[in-house]
Order: C-alpha cells, then sequence, then structure tokens
C-alpha cells in the first residue's frame, strides 16, 4: 500500500489548499496519508521580512510550532492532523486572529489540555520544532518551503493549488502525482503561479 506524508506549516494557506485535496482525493483512493510539521520561520530564519505581513507570517509560524510540536510530543504525531483541522479553519476559512479563548477551542475539540496553549510562547519547544523541519528537508533532500509530498520515501516540493479541485479532478491529480512519483528519473514540474490560493468555505 502507498504511504503518503505531507509535511506543512500551519499557517501557509497553499498548504491548506494542498491538504484538503489531498486527504479527500486519497480517502476516495483509499490511500493513507500523514500530516506532518515544518516551519517556515526556521526555513526563514535570518532573513528580513519583505513586509508586515510576512513578518506577521513568521511570528505566528514561530508560536503555533511550538504549540503542535508539544502537542506530537505528548500525544503522538496524531494529534497533528485534528488540531491542524481545527487551527486551520480559523487562520485560512474564517480568517481569525487566533486569540486565547480561539486556541483553547481549538485544543478542546480535539481532546488536548488546556494548559498546551502556554507553549506558543515557550522557547523550550523551539528545538523540536527544528527537528520536524529538519525532517522535512531531509526526505526531500534540499532546502524548500510548505507543502512538501512524500510518497512512499520520494518526497517532491508542492504540489502547489490555487483552488482545491472538484472531486473526480483531485482523484485524477493524486493519480498523476502517484504515477510520477514512481518514476525514479522523474524530478520537478512547474508553472508560474500568484497568490494567495482561492479558499472555499
Amino acid at each position: 500500500m502507498t504511504d503518503i506524508d505531507l509535511y506543512l506549516d500551519p499557517v501557509c494557506p497553499f498548504s491548506w489548499v494542498t491538504a484538503r485535496w489531498l486527504r479527500d482525493a486519497a480517502r476516495s483512493a483509499h490511500t493513507p496519508v500523514a500530516l506532518r510539521q515544518m516551519s517556515l520561520a526556521v526555513l526563514n530564519e535570518g532573513q528580513d521580512a519583505e513586509n508586515a505581513e510576512q513578518q506577521h507570517m513568521m511570528e505566528r509560524s514561530t508560536r503555533l510550532g511550538r504549540l503542535f510540536a508539544a502537542a506530537v510530543a505528548e500525544h503522538g504525531p496524531g494529534a497533528f492532523a485534528g488540531l491542524y483541522d481545527s487551527i486551520g479553519g480559523r487562520i485560512h476559512v474564517r480568517r481569525d486572529e487566533l486569540d486565547a479563548s480561539a486556541i483553547r477551542d481549538a485544543l478542546a475539540e480535539n481532546g488536548l489540555e488546556e494548559r498546551l496553549a502556554e507553549t506558543l510562547d515557550d522557547g523550550d519547544f523551539d528545538e523540536a520544532v527544528r527537528r520536524a523541519h529538519q525532517a522535512s528537508q531531509d526526505a526531500l533532500g534540499d532546502e524548500a518551503g510548505s507543502p512538501i509530498i512524500a510518497v512512499d520515501g520520494r518526497a517532491f516540493s508542492g504540489p502547489v493549488l490555487t483552488r482545491a479541485p472538484n472531486a473526480h479532478d483531485g482523484v485524477r491529480l493524486l493519480e498523476a502525482v502517484l504515477t510520477v512519483a514512481g518514476v525514479p528519473e522523474f524530478a520537478a514540474l512547474q508553472r508560474p503561479y500568484q497568490g494567495p490560493p482561492t479558499i472555499d468555505g
């Protein structure tokens, strides 16, 4: 059976679209998908933000990265996906600012302890975030942003979607990704795109 890992940073809107497509299509194809953590804040460490919006995104990446690392440390890798759904929906669909109340609600929705909210500002979890991020880069064998997909251990940067496809096209796209991942000689395929993506509610 094919195993798929999707490495992503919860703050990345393109990754939210990719994750929605991939999980829906994989469910139809009865293919397991594991969501795993990476960090845009770690990737961009030491670089000046282009604007205030990017700076805010990197700060949010840092804080949420700690929260996700803490949840995974206490409850295992499976804790990532549920918390990602709860927090990602607030960020990318509802466009909430994620105040303390919203974080506590997201934790409660997943049966996670309210005290985990304190880890947002706990630098002790930064090393765990770095390790998770490095695992994504090691899987790819290069540096890249979010998302990174790995099919049976063979990883690619992306796929990047500007909008989630319909169910039929989503399955066709997954089949194409699985096909190219099964061809050892295949390296890359990309065309220009602009963001942010269109996110359906």
